[in-house]
């Protein structure tokens, strides 16, 4: 199955669960919950008001070598945005990927998203906890704090 199959599939629309492709075009459904939403609006609303320079994306789409994932919120700068417009999947990761962690994530399967966006050219890579955790990613490897986030955590956390 192709990403431009799945978004125009009505079978598959206002479903409660986030969707994704393996590189095999096999469907990934991961179930959201309102906390889940919730966090994913306060992190877009910050990153809107701290980084307006640039475009906050959530559910973006990005072609990876293991499929179509979708980060849950995504931030691209202006340059970004003058080069591949909104083309649904990315071909390239905005400089920004975030990933809220639902009870149905393995640990495994946030690690291996968390590269793939770093191998398609996110500059960094957020894993957001509902415990109040961000963890930042960059091609490094686990980091302390980033540019982008300064000033957001007390925003998302407060």
């Amino acid at each position: 199955m192709e990403w431009s199959e799945v978004i125009a599939n009505p079978l598959l629309q206002n479903l409660p669960f986030k969707i994704e492709l393996n590189k095999f075009g096999k469907l990934l459904m991961s179930p959201a919950s309102n906390n889940h939403g919730m966090i994913q609006g306060q992190l877009a609303g910050a990153l809107w008001s701290k980084h307006p320079d640039g475009k906050v994306i959530t559910e973006c789409s990005v072609q990876t070598t293991d499929g179509v994932k979708v980060a849950d919120v995504a931030w691209a700068s202006a340059g970004f945005i003058a080069e591949f417009g909104y083309a649904t999947p990315y071909p390239k990761a905005p400089e920004l990927c975030v990933e809220i962690v639902s009870p149905s994530n393995a640990k495994i399967e946030i690690a291996e998203k968390v590269d793939l966006y770093l191998a398609r050219g996110a500059q960094e890579v957020w894993v957001v906890y509902g415990d109040e955790r961000l963890e930042v990613f960059t091609h490094t490897g686990r980091v302390a704090d980033s540019a982008f986030s300064a000033g957001i955590r007390g925003q998302i956390f407060g």
